[in-house]
């Protein structure tokens, strides 16, 4: 089953832009997901399982590395045309 994902990533600090860089670029890593990124959130197309397995992954990771932040997501079923 396809699943596309729109998240947004609020970190809880002043300087926020590496921290929110940091997680778009680990999530660009994974090649078997389409990203596509914009001023207002990144879009994540894949596999079910693989979408949230790779949000739960990088999302700790963050945590781990940069402290408490927010991630505001919208799950769709279905591969929708991010690109």
């Amino acid at each position: 089953m396809k699943l596309t994902a729109e998240i947004s990533l609020y970190p809880l600090k002043e300087d926020y832009v590496p921290v929110i860089r940091a997680f778009i670029h680990a999530v660009h890593e994974h090649g078997d997901l389409d990203v596509v990124t914009n001023a207002m959130s990144t879009q994540i197309s894949g596999d079910y399982d693989r979408v949230f397995a790779i949000l739960r992954q990088e999302l700790k990771s963050s945590y781990n590395t940069f402290g408490k932040q927010v991630l505001v997501c919208k799950f769709i079923p279905g591969d929708l045309s991010i690109k």
